[in-house]
């Protein structure tokens, strides 16, 4: 006899899916703000400090893009507190690693971002007498994030479907939710459709948004 779909019981505990998507869209969001700061931060520094700092900036860079997502999330989660006498929550130790992991691609983002910027426009803030911090807040900062929105844009899309990793920590999020409907059900089909659709939509959804911020950004410039 072959399998037959049945979503009564995927309907019945979609609470867990729901609370899921919103607890990956917000480690999404926190994951991102923090990543932002730490890759502007280091993407600062890159461009105007020596090749010492370049250098550790760079390895950290590579480190972070040449190890798994998952690796990294068990690193922290479980190898870190067994060297430093540290203890957190499991959620908190995958915003910190997704925070690390979106900093090292927003260090190149944001790096290439700063060396696109026209050298004339640089040159105009100088003859008007703006001091380099100057330069940087009003005339490098906002042409570089005109230049990276689609390319931060994405990389927001890209966290928020990274969330997934979070269940190998427990952490409730979607994909979690839907292991443990899984497991309690087996109805292993239906709720990975329904899953795959929630993050199809949820994608689609934050696609759409972030394209009208960048194209009221364009304008508002």
């Amino acid at each position: 006899m072959g399998y037959t779909l049945n979503f009564n019981l995927i309907w019945r505990h979609f609470d867990k899916l729901w609370g899921g998507l919103l607890l990956s869209l917000e480690l999404a969001v926190i994951s991102i703000a923090i990543g932002v700061v730490i890759g502007l931060v280091l993407a600062v520094w890159y461009v105007s400090a020596g090749r010492v700092v370049r250098a550790i900036i760079a390895a950290y860079v590579e480190f972070i893009r040449n190890v798994p997502l998952i690796l990294l999330v068990y690193l922290v989660f479980y190898g870190l507190p067994t060297v430093v006498d540290l203890a957190y929550s499991a959620q908190t130790s995958f915003v910190a690693t997704l925070a690390l992991y979106s900093g090292a691609y927003l260090v190149e983002v944001f790096r290439s971002g700063l060396e696109a910027v026209p050298r004339g426009q640089i040159d105009a803030g100088k003859a008007i007498g703006l001091t380099p911090w100057q330069r940087l807040i009003h005339v490098r900062l906002p042409t570089m994030m005109r230049i990276t929105l689609p390319a931060l844009s994405n990389t927001f899309i890209s966290l928020f479907k990274d969330t997934s990793v979070a269940s190998v920590i427990s952490v409730p999020e979607l994909t979690y939710g839907a292991q443990w409907i899984n497991f309690n059900t087996f109805r292993i089909v239906e709720v990975y459709l329904v899953v795959t659709a929630m993050y199809l939509v949820t994608g689609y959804a934050l696609l759409f948004a972030l394209r009208l911020v960048e194209r009221w950004y364009r304008t508002a410039r």
